[in-house]
Formats: structure tokens, C-alpha cells, sequence
């Protein structure tokens, strides 16, 4: 998508530009205004416990407490996180009720999400998210590199609930919000170093410094993220599971005066890990290849092509305040992002089911806000745009030389205008009300071709073109509105009880992985044009959520309270899917991507944190618990799968645990003119599944997770040294995984092979049922130093 990087060029140009052309002269100000991200960052609680109704979030694109906010949301400082020993973004799943952030099946940096039972695991082209990422309030489009490595943050918050009128399309299960520094007036430098077990080392070094007065500053990070692998590749002798990042960020900050803002980002990210090998399950069927001991040890031997992942942007924001209660805000993003992973679905030397596979990622968004509070009103409207271009490419390579390839472009035009609007009839009582209308264009080009004696061309392969089983152009259209209202009650500035109603969609679109000779008319007939454009869409799906709330700050903010209960109607419920089949006389695989049909969708969240003791052991100490409870009720009403049975009562959401708990216990005190500071935490899951058909083996039952870490601070608040352990009990357990063995199509019970055996492939010969597992306990310790 040559043109988009035009667009940004000019985009930024005029970025910059409007700081010369545009902002008043600063000695013309009246008493300078903070903006809502210089609210929330200069008045959020470096120190707050997770859970602290005093952290400033923009939930709502405003600074507010998060006391304030109609919205169930998790709010974690970048200090509590370091603090923590958190490494990446899935590690705030453990901590946040109802929510799953993995890395996904075969990948090292892939994000797989779930909030409130709603999420996609599948990345392929052609899919959308249910969960929206944002960095620096730039959407991700896509799941490749999206597992962001936790430095140089200011916070984090974890939306629950459709995020659809002010977050757009693909919220429709909540939203991440991954939010970096702004810069200060005075220069900074912070070190920190970290080495631990695997080998881990790791080095972030961050920045900042004026150039010009307190007008201009600009600011740089860098990260060296190493360690050592988990287990062993016994095929390659690589290390499995490792990690080798390097990463980097650099910003330009301009503040011609206080009511003008600008600045310009960059990232890029670089990941060399190595190809992450799954571990067999089951022994080979055809060589007998025994299961290994070691679940994070692999025999996977397909190392084409080679694993590499590379991601980078630029975003660009201008926020000018000509009036004190009005505020315009631009945010211009432009992304990149580049994948090759051989993903060996079999985890054998020989060739059984081996997808080399390329992502290619491009976008670029803009948008507008006009944001408006005078008296009691509060007001947002806005317009957003985004341009994106996704290709994958993978072969499907079998035995005896039988590949399938599949190449997928998806290019994705969406305009939407959003407006939100709050009024506080009195102290105690107000009303949000806000809606966004999206436009939604998709185009999409599918191919899937069958080669005979090697890999396709796109993987250097010599393989001969038997067949080509699709070879599809489809463009379709969606528009939809989706709107929200909430009302809230607060007797006073420590309670606030909520009601709302939001409502989200996920984008709809064509099978990737659709085989359009595969369609057949109800006489077994090949189907016509607009029979196979029937077969190959699938349309968007839609929440509607209500929720009631209740968030307090009791006891001179000792005790900290949120609790939320909530209902969803979820229809037309996407459910991508493949299965193997032959044809032509060749085996391969079929994508069977449907409206499944509706489901309902209830819970309760209750989190918080209480200080439970100050001054009690030495001057100056305190006791603190913070703790996360999260319940799901997720039931299909409808399910009809390709029988054109409604199997409801069979199926379950996949990666949705009904139960997720997390208590933190806390205690800091004076020591040696310096601070200590050690937490605890135990977190819980109760048993889920992988996919919605119940799969033995790779369906997790329940388990706990231990944490702890110790850290001692200087006097001066220069140096701290610390200690983090994770995962103290060594559990094993599943986190994703590929089945390719043919099940009971309503108790998923493996179905014996048809010359015998407990087994019968579907893909493949020697039998698929891989597993990729969560970290082992890591032990690692830290020096962070600052300026």
C-alpha cells in the first residue's frame, strides 16, 4: 500500500507545520489548562495498587479517575507493572477479571484476546479482532506483533465490555489501552538491567531532555530483551521458546505554549526468536515416535522460512486548546508489520503437516476529535478513518509431496463519525449518551492452489500446479451504528453507581481459507457465482451489553471497591474453522467459517484493594491487599454446525474460563533510609477450552499461578534493586494448540482409526495433537538506576 506512506509524509508535515502556524504566542495564554493525557499523567499514583480508584485513566478519551468512569476497567501504572516483574502484555491476564491475553499457537509475538468471552484466535487475514489494542491510541489492526513488550510505559487499561462508539469496530469484546511517557521538563535517564534464569538478560535504557527551553524535547528508549530457551528443538539443536528482541522508540515532543501540543513517535521492533516448536501429544502414528518428556521440547524440523518478525510505526498527535473548555486532538498512526514463521503442526522431523507462512501488514488511520466541557456538559464528536492492507501466504505441505497453498489479500477501507456526549443534571446525578456510525468496505482475493512434488512458488518451492481450487474476488459492504448510553448516581465524591448499555459489531468478510470448488448446490450441483459469493462471506457480529456497577473509595480511600454485573446478547457469532478432506483425489484442508448463531453472556467482577494496616510494624510501613474476582456465564442458544444441527447444548466459548480470581498481598516499609517493597500474588483459572468442540488433551483444567517479588529502593529514589519470581510452582500448562484428528461431532471424543488404532488423522498421516504451553518458572533479578 505504496500510497499510504504519502499520506503519513503529508500528514506529518502538517503536524508540524500547525506548531508554527497555528498556536498562539505563549505570553497570550490565560493560566495554563492540562490536557487529558497530561492530567493522567502527572496526577496518576505511581505507587497505587492495582485496583485504586485514584489512578487516572482516559477510558472515555478525558482524564478521569477511574472512580469516575461508567466502565468496568483494569488500570496498571508502569511502576506497579515493573514492580510486578511483568515481561509483556499477557502477563496482566493473570490480574484482570475475565480476560485472556496469550501468545498464539506456533508464534512468539502473535496476540491472541479475549475479554468477557469474546475474542478471535485465528490470524489469518480475513479475520478481525474482537478485542481492539491501541498504542498510544493508534488501533492495531492486526495480531502480528501485538504481544508489546512492557518498557518505557506510563499505563495500561483493560476496557471490559463493547468499546464500539468510542473505540470502533473489533471492540466488541473491550479494549486495550497501551499508553507511553510523556515527556517532562527536566532531562531523565533511566538503566535497568536484568538477568535471570535461562539465561535471561535483558537491557532497557530510556530518555528524555529539552532542546529548545521547555518548548521542545524530544525522548528515545531502547530495549535488548534475551534469554535462553525453555526446552530444545531435538531436530535442530535450536533452543525452544526463546527470546532475542531488540526494540526501540524515539519521540519529538513540541509545546509552543499551554494550549498547544504536538508530538511525533516512532517504534520498531525487531523479533529473532526462534520458530516456537509444539509439543506432540500423542506418539506418531505411522513412525511411532514416542512423546517427549519435556513439554516445551519439540522434534519440529521445518526451518523454511526463516522466523522473523518485524514491526514499526509512526504516530503523530496535535492537541490545541483556543478556548479553556475547547480542545481539538488529531491522531495521525501509520504501521507496519512484517512475519516469516514455519509453523510445524506435526512437531516431527519429516515432512507430515508443515506451514511455512508469511504475514504482511499494512495501515494508516486518522482521526479527528472536537472535544467540548463548559458547566455540567461534556462533550466528544469526531471522525475516524483507517486504510489497511493484510496478505498471508501459506503452503500446507503433506506427505508425498502434496502441498495446498493458500494466499489471501484483504484490503479494508473504514470511515466512522462518533459522538459522545455527558451532562451532570447535579453533583450527584448525570447522563452519557454517544453513538458511531462505521462504514465498512472489504475486499478480498482468496487462492488456493494444489502442487504436486514440492512447495509452492511463493516458498521457492519446485512443486507442479495440480489444481487450483479457488481462485475468488469478492468486495462486500457493512455500515452499522452502534451506540451507548449510561447514567450514574454519586451521593458524594467516593461513590459512584452506574447503569449502561453499549453495543459493538466485529467487521464481517470473506473465508480465507475457503475452497470455492468445494460449494455445492442442495442437488450436488457446482455452485453459481452468487452461490460461491454466499459460500465464501460471512457476515458481522453484534453485542449488546448491560451492565450495572458500583465503585467506591471507603475510609479515607483505604478500601477501594468495583464491583460490575453484566448481560450480552451476542448474534451471529463468527466461528472460523478448518477441517481436512480430499480432493481431487489429494488430501487438504477446507476453511468452514460460519454464523454460528447467538449466544448470551453474563458475569459478575468484583476487584479492588484495602490497606489493611499503616505504621504497625515500623514508621512509615503498610499492609495492603489487592484482589480480582471475575465470573462468566457464556452459553450458546444457537449453534448449528455443518450438519445444519444446532449442537448449542455441545458447545462451549472457547478460551473463557468461567471462574478468574487474583489476590496480591503487599508490604512496604522504611529500611536503611531507603524503601522496601515485597508483593505476593496467586492467581486462578478454572478449566477451558480451546476450541468450542471439547478437545481431550488440549483443554486446560484448572490451575494457579504463584508470583512474588522483593525490592529495595535508595534513599535518593537513584537506585533500585530487585527480585521477581514467577510461575514458583513450575505448573505446566496448555495456552493453544492444533488438532487434525477426527471427533465425535458432539462430544469431541477422538474416533479410532478405520484399520484400527485410538486414532484417525484428518491431515496428514502421522496424527496432529500439539500443545504450546505457558512460561515455567522464571527467577530473575534487576538493578534500575535513574537521573
Amino acid at each position: 500500500m505504496a500510497h499510504s506512506h504519502s499520506r503519513i509524509r503529508t500528514a506529518l508535515g502538517l503536524t508540524v507545520a500547525a506548531a508554527a502556524l497555528i498556536a498562539p504566542p505563549a505570553i497570550a495564554q490565560e493560566a495554563p489548562t492540562a490536557s487529558a493525557e497530561q492530567l493522567a499523567a502527572e496526577t496518576t499514583d505511581a505507587n497505587a495498587p492495582q485496583g485504586s480508584q485514584d489512578i487516572v485513566v482516559t477510558a472515555r478519551r478525558r482524564a478521569e479517575t477511574a472512580l469516575d468512569v461508567p466502565i468496568a476497567l483494569t488500570a496498571y501504572s508502569g511502576e506497579a507493572l515493573q514492580r510486578a516483574g511483568a515481561l509483556d502484555i499477557t502477563d496482566l491476564a493473570q490480574t484482570t477479571p475475565n480476560v485472556t491475553l496469550e501468545v498464539s499457537r506456533g508464534t512468539n509475538s502473535t496476540l491472541t484476546a479475549f475479554i468477557r468471552g469474546v475474542g478471535q484466535q485465528d490470524p489469518v487475514a480475513g479475520f478481525e479482532a474482537g478485542v481492539g489494542l491501541y498504542l498510544d491510541d493508534v488501533y492495531l489492526n492486526r495480531p502480528q506483533a501485538a504481544v508489546l513488550d512492557i518498557y518505557d510505559v506510563e499505563r495500561i487499561e483493560i476496557l471490559r465490555g463493547p468499546q464500539g462508539t468510542l473505540y470502533g469496530r473489533n471492540t466488541i469484546g473491550g479494549a486495550v489501552k497501551y499508553v507511553t511517557r510523556r515527556l517532562g521538563n527536566d532531562p531523565t535517564l533511566t538503566v535497568r538491567g536484568v538477568y535471570g534464569s535461562y539465561d535471561q538478560a535483558d537491557l532497557v535504557v530510556t530518555g528524555s531532555a529539552p532542546i529548545i527551553g521547555d518548548v521542545v524535547k524530544i525522548g528515545a528508549g531502547f530495549a535488548r530483551l534475551s534469554r535462553g530457551g525453555f526446552g530444545e528443538n531435538r531436530t535442530t539443536g535450536e533452543d525452544n521458546y526463546n527470546r532475542d528482541i531488540w526494540a526501540g522508540r524515539a519521540t519529538l515532543q513540541i509545546e509552543p505554549s499551554s494550549s498547544a501540543f504536538f508530538r511525533i513517535s516512532g517504534d520498531y521492533t525487531k523479533d529473532n526468536s526462534n520458530a516456537r516448536g509444539g509439543h506432540r501429544l500423542i506418539p506418531g502414528l505411522v513412525s511411532g515416535t514416542p512423546v517427549l518428556d519435556n513439554v516445551f521440547d519439540t522434534r519440529a524440523g521445518l526451518r523454511d522460512p526463516k522466523q522473523e518478525v518485524e514491526a514499526y510505526g509512526v504516530s503523530a498527535l496535535a492537541e490545541l486548546r483556543p478556548a479553556e473548555w475547547l480542545t481539538f486532538r488529531s491522531i495521525t498512526g501509520w504501521r507496519k508489520d512484517d512475519s516469516g514463521t514455519p509453523i510445524d503442526f506435526d512437531a516431527l522431523p519429516a515432512v507430515d503437516v508443515d506451514v511455512p507462512a508469511f504475514y504482511n501488514n499494512d495501515q494508516f488511520s486518522q482521526e479527528v476529535q472536537l472535544l467540548v466541557e463548559t458547566g455540567g456538559f461534556s462533550g466528544l464528536i469526531g471522525g475516524y478513518y483507517l486504510d489497511a492492507s493484510s496478505r498471508t501466504v501459506f503452503d500446507v505441505r503433506l506427505p508425498g509431496g502434496v502441498t495446498a497453498l493458500t494466499f489471501g489479500d484483504v484490503e479494508t477501507d473504514t470511515t466512522a463519525v462518533f459522538g459522545d456526549f455527558t451532562y451532570d443534571f447535579s453533583r450527584m446525578f448525570s447522563v452519557s449518551v454517544g453513538g458511531r456510525y462505521t462504514w465498512d468496505r472489504r475486499q478480498s482475493t482468496v487462492l488456493r492452489q494444489t502442487f504436486l512434488g514440492g512447495g509452492s512458488p511463493f516458498f521457492n518451492g519446485a512443486g507442479i500446479l495440480f489444481a487450483t481450487t479457488s481462485d475468488f474476488n469478492g468486495t462486500r459492504d457493512f455500515s452499522k451504528f452502534t451506540p451507548r448510553a449510561s447514567v450514574s448516581f454519586k451521593p458524594n465524591d467516593d461513590h459512584n453507581l452506574y447503569a449502561s448499555y453499549s453495543q459493538g459489531f466485529k467487521g464481517g468478510g470473506f473465508d480465507p481459507r475457503g475452497v470455492t470448488t468445494a460449494c455445492r448446490t442442495p442437488t450436488g450441483a457446482p455452485c453459481n457465482r452468487q452461490q460461491i459469493f454466499d459460500f465464501m462471506t460471512f457476515d458481522p457480529e453484534t453485542v449488546d451489553s448491560y451492565e450495572v456497577g458500583y465503585k467506591a473509595s471507603l475510609f479515607d480511600r483505604r478500601v477501594n471497591l468495583a464491583v460490575a454485573a453484566f448481560h450480552a446478547d451476542y448474534t451471529d457469532v463468527q466461528v472460523p474453522g478448518s477441517i481436512g478432506t480430499v480432493l481431487n483425489g489429494q488430501q487438504t484442508f477446507i476453511g468452514i467459517t460460519t454464523n454460528a448463531g447467538r449466544a448470551r453472556i453474563r458475569g459478575v467482577e468484583f476487584e479492588g484493594n484495602v490497606v489493611a494496616a499503616q505504621d504497625f510494624a515500623a514508621g512509615g510501613d503498610r499492609l495492603s491487599f489487592a484482589w480480582t474476582l471475575g465470573y462468566v456465564d457464556a452459553r450458546y442458544t444457537e449453534f448449528i454446525d455443518a450438519r445444519g444441527i444446532n449442537v448449542a447444548d455441545n458447545r462451549r466459548f472457547q478460551n473463557t474460563p468461567e471462574w478468574t480470581a487474583s489476590g496480591t498481598l503487599a508490604y512496604g516499609a522504611p529500611l536503611g533510609g531507603g524503601r522496601l517493597d515485597a508483593q505476593t500474588t496467586v492467581s486462578y483459572r478454572s478449566d477451558v477450552q480451546q476450541f468450542e468442540l471439547a478437545t481431550p488433551g488440549l483443554d486446560q483444567p484448572g490451575f494457579a499461578l504463584w508470583d512474588a517479588a522483593l525490592s529495595w529502593t535508595t534513599p535518593d529514589d537513584r537506585l533500585t534493586f530487585a527480585v521477581n519470581a514467577r510461575n514458583i510452582l513450575d505448573k505446566r500448562y496448555v495456552v493453544s494448540g492444533y488438532n487434525f484428528l477426527a471427533q465425535n461431532p458432539d462430544t469431541g471424543a477422538f474416533l479410532p482409526g478405520l484399520t484400527g488404532g485410538p486414532f484417525r488423522p484428518t491431515l496428514g498421516q502421522e496424527g496432529v495433537l500439539t500443545a504450546y504451553y505457558g512460561n515455567p518458572r522464571q527467577v530473575f533479578g534487576s538493578i534500575t538506576f535513574r537521573y
